[in-house]
């Protein structure tokens, strides 16, 4: 798990922008299959957020969010934006945090009507205690200090089903408030994203701004106000969610400690370079934050190759200036991360090496070198 990343995403580009605002130096990552990520800092925080745009609905949603799992293996993944309230509560502009997501859309037809079959995932306990801690102090990050809002944050249920609702007297919005009465509001990704959370074991929060009532409303002036502002404040507590958790697991790592002077052990098969705090002792690799006297072999050679591989491509035009000089970054965190002094070095090796791939993607030879050495590193468990 990449402890020092998160990864958000959003279905409309108003929600994406919501986010963006708050990301600083924020740097393209794309994705072998094309999906384009934006991984930034947040100010005073020893960590980076991934921020990918999906598009409306569940199948979307949750295809990503597992994509997005096994690229990063983030630390968390929030899903962000607007929902319509179900109820007269909560109040336009308050933000809603799902405790359970519910897939409403299930069920079976039967001659009396249709009988609701729903699926429903608990929200990670963590994150939940977490957000709460945060509403409690309500101070929503910006990294303002004391900054407070008039907005609120709401815990419960929320209902993803795959149709926009905008009525309160439809034969499906009278289903859905009878069989799902408890849910605060009603959206079309939290199901999907939630179910990709429980099958690849990532924990996931569904963070939503409360922007109509969902009772016929929606794309009047009001509606188009209030989009914006729900959009902001949800976006507002994700990134304080997002600094409290990696400043908590930064505080976690500091804390760590195991075999041999806070290394981490892992089995190796074969040859496996490791330099600076890398001691090979028969089939054990030690990664450490200390120097041992133990050779330094392969892993520096390889990002060496790679850099004069990358230098060959630009200098021959296939590379643009913007993809090397990026690319070249990549590079130098993976250097930095094998000589760090700290328990997550390799986690961080990896995942600027993923970066690397993704920004290559079109290079098969370049990306061929890089998944190689992933391979390798890989079989370090």
């Amino acid at each position: 798990m990449a402890r020092d990343l998160v990864v958000i995403l959003t279905a409309l580009n108003l929600e994406y922008d919501a986010v963006r605002r708050r990301l600083h130096n924020p740097n393209v990552y794309r994705h072998r299959h094309g999906t384009r990520y934006e991984i930034g800092e947040l100010p005073g925080v020893a960590g980076r957020l991934a921020l990918a745009l999906t598009g409306k609905g569940n199948p979307a949603a949750g295809v990503l969010a597992e994509r997005a799992v096994q690229e990063f293996s983030p630390a968390a993944l929030l899903f962000v934006g607007v929902a319509g309230a179900l109820w007269d509560t909560p109040p336009l502009g308050d933000v809603v945090m799902a405790t359970h997501v519910y897939a409403y859309h299930g069920g079976t037809s039967e001659n009396d009507g249709l009988k609701a079959r729903p699926r429903v995932w608990e929200t990670d306990h963590g994150l939940i205690q977490l957000a709460a801690h945060l509403a409690r102090k309500s101070e929503w990050s910006d990294h303002k200090p004391r900054q407070r809002t008039s907005a609120k944050v709401h815990f419960g249920s929320i209902a993803a089903g795959e149709i926009v609702q905008n009525s309160r007297v439809s034969r499906e919005a009278v289903w859905i408030r009878n069989h799902y009465n408890d849910a605060l509001a009603i959206e079309m990704e939290g199901a999907g994203v939630a179910q990709a959370g429980h099958l690849s074991g990532s924990a996931v929060a569904i963070v939503r701004g409360i922007s109509d009532r969902a009772d016929g409303t929606k794309n009047t002036d009001d509606d188009r106000n209030w989009q914006p502002r729900a959009a902001d404040n949800a976006a507002a507590f994700a990134i304080g969610l997002v600094t409290e958790l990696l400043n908590d697991q930064g505080k976690a790592n500091m804390k760590q400690s195991d075999e041999s002077d806070y290394g981490v052990r892992v089995s190796a098969a074969g040859t496996v370079g490791i330099q600076a705090g890398g001691n090979v002792s028969g089939s054990n690799v030690w990664i450490t934050g200390h120097q041992h006297d133990s050779p330094s072999i392969d892993l520096v050679a390889d990002l060496a190759a790679l850099r004069d591989r990358l230098d060959l491509e630009r200098s021959t035009g296939k590379l643009d200036e913007d993809t090397y000089a990026a690319a070249r970054t990549e590079l130098d965190t993976a250097r930095e991360a094998i000589a760090a002094e700290t328990p997550d070095n390799k986690s961080t090796f990896v995942l600027a090496l993923k970066r690397l791939r993704g920004l290559l993607a079109d290079a098969a030879e370049l990306t061929t070198k890089i998944a190689t050495i992933l391979a390798a590193v890989k079989g370090l468990q």
